[in-house]
């Protein structure tokens, strides 16, 4: 291929066209933070404090995580495949509770074992999403009982809903159900 050709033709996936390069400033990766495992103090352990915006944020009692689709979420239509969006959403419950104070990690720690585990999905597949769009898991607490507790999710592209569900999980320790902790029960309910 001759190099006028080439330059007058759209760049080959991967590529970056010339013109997009062209006053595109360089940081120094000094500019970039730290990985957390080489600052002299690093985040605790189940903690996003290195790269708070990794873990989403919460509006108006939701909460909400950006996520990129990457040719691994694929089939080989190039669509999302339907078990990424599981993946997805379970990203968006482990977010939520990160983002109000309470990882699984330590809820894990210190109460000897304490865990949530899926009971129950009701799922909907409205639309797909393909490789390189941006989706938004939107999560929320719907309905809290005893030992378990329903949260409502979506995973949207812009303002369209591609998957929405209900799922139900339960708090279990040693394989039993155990009554979800008021702490976490209070910050739910609150969305802080």
């Amino acid at each position: 291929m001759s190099e006028e050709r080439r330059s007058s033709t759209s760049p080959l996936r991967g590529e970056v066209a010339p013109e997009a390069r062209e006053g595109v400033e360089t940081r120094p990766s000094s500019a970039l933070p730290p990985h957390p495992s080489l600052m002299a103090d690093p985040p605790p352990q189940g903690e996003g404090g290195g790269y708070p915006h990794l873990s989403g944020f919460m509006r108006d009692g939701a909460h909400i995580l950006p996520i990129r689709v990457y040719y691994e979420d694929t089939d080989f239509s190039a669509r999302v495949y339907h078990a990424s969006y599981l993946r997805f959403m379970e990203r968006g419950r482990t977010e939520l509770l990160r983002a109000v104070e309470v990882a699984q990690s330590d809820l894990h720690a210190s109460m000897d074992g304490l865990a949530f585990v899926v009971r129950k999905m009701n799922i909907d597949f409205l639309g797909g999403a393909v490789m390189d769009d941006v989706l938004t898991i939107v999560t929320r607490s719907k309905e809290m009982r005893g030992a378990s507790m329903t949260l409502a999710q979506e995973v949207r592209r812009g303002d369209e809903v591609l998957v929405t569900a209900d799922v139900m999980v339960a708090a279990v320790r040693g394989g039993r159900a155990v009554r979800i902790p008021d702490e976490l029960r209070a910050a739910l309910s609150t969305g802080r």
